[in-house]
């Protein structure tokens, strides 16, 4: 781990050790204040006490999209905030810095035909020997789980074999990313999907020895980055690689693992919509399933009410790009 080198080492580092006795995570702030711990010390400044020009100054600095210069932004004010409050300064110097405006968001959205066109492709690649059979039937659930029921990444992989509750079609997600727990129901075809990988898990490994409901082998579960290989050779079998682009203050992503979170809320609303229901009507209940701390969080996929209108965006964007 890369240590802090300016005057202000020490100060970071009890900064740290404060935030982690408090028992959150160092990692999103951590290379942050390594940002600026940097900035500090290629400025040759001497000890004392840091202007608000000098914040100012950093932050044109950094080359780096808006929101990443937001991060940074954020991470140290809320370190000057901790020298406040153990008087090493008498206000916050950041306290008057606004952030840079940023670019809005555009996420991937694959429309529902698309989705099962990329089950699909991940289906066709299980291999049928013995020894690949099941590690490829496992990340073939893995996917059909984050598309067909709104999973993180992370999620899947972390499932208990007693997690999924066949009687009561439903699976159990524990401690997820804002540390909630959720139970969830599972479509009828994804839960036939599941007791059929369960007759086979269980033909080829016995229960006590592995406890993931999704393996790799008979002692492991699945992996993260073999999962992201699996997504993405999909999505080239299917035609649909895109890079990100930016496009005047736009951001359009590419595919990744976690547009199958995105097009399950988008396509969820749309089949709302389309039965003659309200989708803002829908937001609490999707929101609860999705595991959102708040459902206005949720709300936002209301502005990608589907993967017609996110492209038919691009098109505009593309079509405009000689005047933005």
């Amino acid at each position: 781990m890369k240590n802090f080198e300016s005057f202000l080492a020490s100060q970071l580092d009890e900064f740290i050790a404060y935030r982690q006795n408090l028992g959150y995570s160092i990692k999103p702030i951590r290379p942050r204040l390594l940002c600026f711990d940097r900035y500090v010390k290629d400025q040759e400044i001497k000890p004392g006490l840091l202007p608000p020009s000098f914040f100012l100054n950093l932050r044109n600095s950094l080359k780096m999209e808006p929101m990443s210069i937001n991060g940074v932004l954020s991470a140290v004010r809320v370190f000057f905030n901790f020298l406040v409050r153990t008087d090493y300064y008498t206000s916050n110097p950041l306290k008057d810095i606004p952030p840079v405006p940023e670019y809005s968001f555009a996420p991937f959205i694959f429309s529902s035909e698309q989705t099962e066109q990329l089950i699909k492709a991940v289906c066709n690649r299980i291999r049928k020997e013995p020894r690949h059979y099941l590690k490829d039937l496992s990340e073939y659930m893995a996917i059909a789980l984050m598309a067909r029921c709104g999973l993180r990444i992370k999620e899947p992989l972390r499932l208990q074999l007693n997690h999924y509750r066949c009687r009561e079609k439903t699976i159990y997600i524990e401690k997820t990313k804002f540390n909630k727990d959720r139970l969830i129901p599972v479509p009828r075809s994804v839960a036939a999907e599941l007791d059929n990988y369960l007759a086979v898990r269980n033909s080829l490994v016995d229960e006590n020895q592995n406890p993931y409901l999704l393996v790799r082998n008979r002692q492991k579960g699945l992996n993260d980055s073999r999962l992201r290989f699996v997504f993405h050779r999909a999505v080239h079998d299917i035609g649909l690689d895109r890079p990100r682009q930016v496009i005047g203050h736009m951001i359009f992503a590419s595919p990744t693992p976690h547009s199958l979170r995105h097009s399950f809320a988008v396509n969820t609303l749309k089949r709302t919509k389309e039965r003659g229901d309200c989708p803002q009507h829908a937001l609490p209940v999707l929101a609860t399933y999705m595991g959102h701390r708040i459902y206005q969080y949720t709300a936002k996929y209301l502005k990608f009410i589907d993967a017609d209108q996110r492209q038919g965006l691009f098109d505009f964007a593309i079509s405009q790009k000689e005047d933005i």
